[in-house]
């Protein structure tokens, strides 16, 4: 049988369709070896080749003999049965990987923002469990500043004259500090902050507009508000948690092989893309 033609396996009857050349990428293993071996697990009935084994377990399988990667669900839970599936086909290389269960799991991450409304100014900071997330929002937040008159300190559009961007405050790498309002300056005049959120282009200056702002970005990012709770009553401090499930930098693993290895394969993890 040549390495460009179908073949077609039913497992457990579920009938997948692949090219043989996708079942060989590990020479070694039982699937490479079952289109020429007899090897009495797998019947060859009207054209197909028939194990009385996991169909659905199997599709994770097959997802990795075409990537080369462990691409699994947020909600998978069966790793030891996926293991001992890969074990079955001779897959020692996935086996492996799927060993580790601690890389593939998702975690929980929490952020929390704290929202303090004094007088003409609004203080927020940002914690967060992973700062590659904090390091995120630090690179969409952005706050500018310019002088205005006292006539126009409180208009929601900045003024004429040209705002500045002002860097934030980083108290370590996973919290994050800034603000939005008005203060005094010299006479009639006003230091104004604006805070712009992207992919939104407004630059806001009401620290209510910029709280919901932030809420909508972070929900569109996968958080769920979970509980709200008055931190400092006298200094109106409060204090609003999220979470989301978070896939592990070590879900995807790309499997290399290299020329000649035999189905010896080298594994390394690769970054999850995910929006952030």
């Amino acid at each position: 049988m040549s390495s460009r033609e179908m073949i077609v396996l039913n497992v457990g009857g579920v009938r997948f369709v692949t090219r043989v050349s996708t079942l060989q990428q590990f020479p070694e293993s039982r699937l490479a070896r079952m289109v020429h071996d007899n090897d009495r697990e797998f019947k060859l009935e009207n054209g197909e080749f028939f194990v009385d084994r996991d169909g659905a377990l199997f599709s994770y399988i097959m997802d990795f003999l075409r990537t080369l990667q462990v691409s699994l669900p947020t909600d998978f839970s069966d790793y030891q049965r996926l293991q001992r599936e890969a074990e079955f086909y001779g897959l020692y290389p996935l086996a492996d990987l799927l060993s580790q269960e601690h890389l593939l799991k998702p975690r929980l991450e929490i952020l929390e923002v704290r929202f303090s409304l004094q007088e003409m100014q609004t203080f927020f900071r940002i914690f967060g469990s992973c700062s590659t997330t904090i390091e995120a929002l630090a690179g969409q937040i952005t706050v500018f500043t310019g002088q205005q008159s006292g006539q126009g300190w409180n208009s929601p559009f900045p003024s004429q004259k040209p705002l500045v961007p002002l860097p934030l405050e980083r108290p370590s790498h996973h919290d994050l500090v800034f603000l939005c309002g008005t203060e005094c300056s010299a006479g009639d005049q006003f230091m104004a902050r604006y805070v712009s959120i992207k992919p939104d282009n407004r630059k806001l200056i009401n620290g209510t507009n910029v709280l919901g702002l932030l809420f909508d970005t972070l929900l569109k990012d996968g958080f769920r508000l979970i509980s709200t709770r008055t931190v400092a009553s006298e200094e109106k401090v409060e204090c609003y948690t999220f979470e989301r499930m978070k896939r592990a930098a070590g879900l995807a693993i790309m499997v290399n092989q290299t020329p000649g290895s035999s189905g010896v394969a080298q594994a390394r993890r690769s970054q999850v893309q995910k929006g952030k």
